[in-house]
């Protein structure tokens, strides 16, 4: 009962530290953080240090010299996450230094047990960022449709293309109304309509979203009625998504099948480690070389089993 206790006032102390680093980051100086990319505005040294600490920046400096850099912030502008990758990087140390601290307690003081906390804490932020950007990902494609409809009617009762855009930003929900509002945004500041369209298609690395921005920039190329080209685009992405649907009922045994058949024996696993470790202990008893073997073997056959019944499922359409 004492190490439950302890436990929870760790887990309590991480979710307050977590809070505190998110809420810093406010909406404020995200957007002129944005906008200053673009204006390229000089923006002094004194208030370049009050928004952001001296360790936070030498972060962010360092990771936008480095592909794992430019990879998280992207990742995170995927998954909508108001992070920066400094803050990320400090979520990440919070998790692990946190969950590798409850279980050492829960653990019976043992280093292997810390070690396990580590590995699970490492994993909880990049797995929450890979959810968030599928979810996103689900919803934007789900609206999409929705947008080109509105896109073409606005066409036709005699917008403009930038005009269609500002309408989709203002009536359609999120996520597809903030992407195309910052699309609109970037627009206003001067950026061209194709550069606007590539940075969302970066952003959201849609199939669908990918074959409406090449159709409208060759459409801007060689000319031809907007209108009906959307149209046409629309009506295609409704049916893709109607046989998405239909393919993703037909294969949902399979991947749950597959994701429940890969997570049972690690959870078990680790819950034996954690409450009954003589049991465990069994696989090292002819020495520490047969028990790391037979795990990773193990692990190996786990993650084979789960990449062919997910590959089974994957019909491409």
């Amino acid at each position: 009962m004492p190490l439950l206790i302890i436990g929870g006032i760790v887990l309590v102390l991480v979710l307050l530290i977590v809070g505190v680093i998110v809420s810093s980051n406010s909406e404020r100086s995200l957007v002129e953080q944005r906008l200053g990319q673009y204006l390229q505005e000089d923006e002094p040294d004194a208030v370049r240090q009050d928004s952001q600490s001296a360790v936070s920046e030498w972060v962010n400096q360092r990771a936008a010299k480095s592909n794992q850099g430019n990879r998280i912030a992207r990742d995170l502008a995927r998954a909508d996450m108001k992070l920066t990758v400094a803050e990320y990087f400090a979520l990440i140390f919070i998790s692990v230094a946190g969950v590798g601290l409850v279980a050492f307690f829960l653990g019976g003081f043992q280093i292997a047990s810390a070690i396990i906390g580590m590995l699970i804490g490492a994993a909880i932020p990049p797995i929450y960022v890979r959810r968030q950007q599928a979810q996103r990902l689900a919803r934007f494609n789900d609206q999409l449709a929705d947008m080109l409809n509105l896109t073409v009617n606005g066409l036709r009762a005699g917008y403009s293309t930038m005009q269609a855009l500002e309408a989709v930003s203002r009536e359609l929900p999120s996520p597809i109304a903030d992407e195309f509002r910052r699309v609109v945004q970037e627009m206003q500041l001067g950026v061209t309509m194709d550069a606007a369209m590539n940075n969302l298609l970066r952003r959201i690395p849609s199939d669908d979203l990918d074959f409406m921005v090449t159709a409208i920039n060759v459409q801007r190329e060689v000319g031809g009625n907007l209108s009906e080209i959307l149209d046409t685009i629309s009506f295609t992405i409704r049916e893709r998504v109607r046989i998405k649907g239909e393919i993703r009922v037909m294969t949902s045994q399979v991947r749950l099948s597959g994701t429940a058949i890969s997570i049972i024996p690690i959870a078990l696993g680790t819950y034996l480690w954690f409450t009954n470790r003589t049991y465990m202990m069994g696989l090292f008893l002819r020495g520490p070389f047969c028990g790391f073997l037979a795990l990773g073997t193990a692990a190996g056959l786990i993650a084979i089993g789960y990449y062919v019944m997910m590959w089974i499922a994957d019909i491409e359409v």
